[in-house]
């Protein structure tokens, strides 16, 4: 047995917020949406993924944020990213320093803190 990765993260949302979660994930992080497969579509949510990252959003019923647990994404030129969100009325929170990385955090619309992470050369 081998463990060879993480095939994605779900992440909760309260139902109905599918747009709000769209244009934080989609429009602010840039990661395309897919559509859900029928069956599961019924369940409400949304699903985003790029060639690297994957990041389903599924409706809870009984929603709470996860304010400390998170997702970490590495990001390329992380600045501009933070500008954009600030710009979108997001609050960036900078992080100590951690060797070899610039790193930020936002919590997106529902309140679950994400981690984005740049590489520095």
């Amino acid at each position: 047995m081998k463990i060879i990765g993480i095939e994605h993260v779900q992440l909760a949302m309260p139902s109905g917020e599918e747009q709000l979660a769209r244009d934080f994930y989609s429009r602010i992080l840039g990661i395309p949406e897919v559509p859900k497969p029928s069956e599961l579509a019924k369940r409400g949510g949304v699903w985003f993924e790029s060639q690297f990252l994957k990041i389903h959003l599924g409706v809870e019923i009984d929603f709470r944020p996860a304010r400390k647990a998170h997702i970490a994404i590495l990001v390329e030129d992380l600045h501009s990213l933070v500008a954009v969100m600030r710009d979108s009325g997001y609050t960036v929170i900078d992080d100590e320093k951690l060797p070899g990385f610039f790193r930020v955090y936002v919590a997106d619309p529902f309140g679950n803190r994400i981690e984005l992470m740049e590489r520095l050369k």
